[in-house]
């Protein structure tokens, strides 16, 4: 028969063993969509370069 304490045990073991796998799973949910957010930042940023540039080249054709 099993004893108290080894159920005890045996739950514990489950409970952490299973907020282990619901914590790695939270983790890389953060992770990429902190990727997926720096990546959307990083293009945005890139369209505004290009077209603050684009706009600078127009300027500069329009005074010639």
């Amino acid at each position: 028969m099993v004893g108290r304490f080894e159920i005890r045990k045996d739950v514990a073991q489950e409970l952490a063993e299973s907020a282990a796998v619901h914590v790695g799973r939270i983790s890389t949910i953060v992770t990429t969509a902190v990727r997926d957010i720096a990546r959307e930042v990083g293009s945005w940023a890139t369209d505004a370069f290009e077209m603050r540039e684009a706009a600078a080249r127009a300027e500069a054709d329009e005074a010639e």
